[in-house]
Formats: structure tokens, C-alpha cells, sequence
């Protein structure tokens, strides 16, 4: 029943925002246009991402922090793992996360959490519409499809595996079969692999600069804080301090 209702959510929570049940998600659109600030840096290959939310019904502020250094399809997971922590559990305020465990022994909500990222990333109704009607009267998917299923929606080969098995489409040695050899089988099949590798380094979404200089301007925070959170986005202050015309 939990699953059910987290795949209504996902449902629904497309369905708000303008997206079809068929379509992939352009991520990084939606972070804009939610206005969810979303900084991608390097972290240790355990960690995720996390997740802040502060403020109140009037006025709610919404942070997500991604690993770059985790493969694209990878990061496109954790993004909409962090976007139930953000959008949809209850009483949420901050979660660092490792993403794609589908372990319901370990915290309850990072469970729902990585549910929800699956069935919002990979929309039943759009998997059941490209997938052959032969492969799926024999519920046998084959690896060209996979392949080009994990492409059209930007997802990893794990995530997509996980949904096709839940969804009783492939069996378990087929599921160990297709996990192996991700990037070769791509690249037989004439795709490009940067999905599969790591990207977006200093990559930022949202008002952070913005709201940064609007916190600087109104006193809220000294110059030096202010320089530091520019300085997280990679801009270099000393193009900000030396003089406007471009003479020091």
C-alpha cells in the first residue's frame, strides 16, 4: 500500500508541475521553476546529497546539495530522491543521503524517499508505452531496450533495473546480466556515455547569488560572509573588488 501511495505521489506531483506520466523530466527546468536552490560539487562517493527546508507556510526556502562527482544518471536519481525530502514527506527540515539503497531496514522515510525518486524518475505508464509489445507479452526486456530506456528518461541502469524487476518485467538473472558492462553495452548500441559519467561540477540552480546579495545589502550578513558564499559558486571575488572599468 506504501509503494501505491508513493506512486500516486510521484503521479500527482508531475501532474502539478506540468509534466505527463509519459515524458522524462527535464530536472534541471524544474529545479528552476521551483526556485529550488541546487548547488553540484564534489563529495565522497557516499554521499549523495542532502537536502535543507526552512521557513514557514508564508515564506518556505528549499536547498539541495548533489554530488558531481557521481554519474549524471546517478545525480538525476538523487535529485528526485532529495525532491520527496523537500516537496512531499511531512514535517522535513534537513537529510543527508545515500540514494538507490531501496533498503526498508534502514530509515523509513530514506526508503520512501528512494521509492518516490523511482517512480517519479521512470513513470510507469512511460516505460509500458516504449517498451515492445512483444518484450512485454513475454515479460522479457531486451538489453537494446534498456538501453535505450535509461537514455530517453536519463536515469542509471540500476534505477531502471530496480523499476523493470518491481514491475515484474525482467527476473533476477537477467537483472545481474544487464547491470554489468553499462557503458560498453551503450556505446554498442550507438549512445553516447556521458550519462553513465560524472558531470555538472559548480553547476548552481536558483537565487543562491541572488539571495546572497540581498542578505549582504540589507546588513543581514558581513561582507566576508557574503564573499564566501560567492566564492562557493566559483566566482572570483577578485573581479568583484578590483575596479569596475577593469583597471586595478
Amino acid at each position: 500500500m506504501v509503494e501505491v501511495l508513493l506512486e500516486k505521489a510521484a503521479v500527482q506531483f508531475r501532474s502539478e508541475h506540468g509534466i505527463s506520466n509519459k515524458d522524462a523530466i527535464r530536472l534541471k527546468s524544474l529545479l528552476q521553476k521551483l526556485n529550488t536552490i541546487t548547488i553540484f560539487k564534489p563529495l565522497a562517493q557516499d554521499f549523495s546529497g542532502m537536502a535543507i527546508k526552512t521557513g514557514n507556510q508564508a515564506k518556505t526556502s528549499r536547498f539541495m546539495l548533489v554530488n558531481s562527482d557521481q554519474s549524471l544518471g546517478k545525480q538525476h536519481f538523487t535529485i528526485c530522491h532529495e525532491l520527496y525530502h523537500l516537496y512531499i514527506q511531512n514535517n522535513f527540515v534537513s537529510r543527508v543521503c545515500k540514494t538507490g539503497l531501496f533498503d526498508k531496514k534502514q530509515d523509513k522515510e530514506e526508503y520512501n524517499a528512494d521509492v518516490f525518486a523511482s517512480f517519479l524518475l521512470l513513470p510507469t505508464d512511460g516505460l509500458i508505452e516504449l517498451i515492445p509489445d512483444k518484450e512485454l507479452r513475454e515479460s522479457q526486456i531486451s538489453l537494446s531496450t534498456v538501453v535505450y530506456l535509461e537514455q530517453f528518461f536519463s536515469c542509471s541502469r540500476r534505477a531502471l533495473l530496480y523499476r523493470l524487476k518491481r514491475m515484474k518485467l525482467i527476473i533476477g538473472s537477467i537483472y545481474d546480466q544487464y547491470a554489468s558492462g553499462v557503458k560498453s553495452s551503450a556505446l554498442e548500441y550507438g549512445y553516447d556515455t556521458s550519462l553513465y559519467e560524472p558531470g555538472n561540477k559548480g553547476v548552481v540552480i536558483g537565487d543562491y547569488g541572488t539571495s546572497a546579495k540581498e542578505l549582504f545589502d540589507k546588513d543581514l550578513i558581513s561582507q566576508s560572509h557574503y564573499f564566501s558564499l560567492l566564492s562557493d559558486l566559483g566566482i572570483d571575488i577578485s573581479a568583484i573588488t578590483s575596479d569596475p572599468d577593469g583597471e586595478e
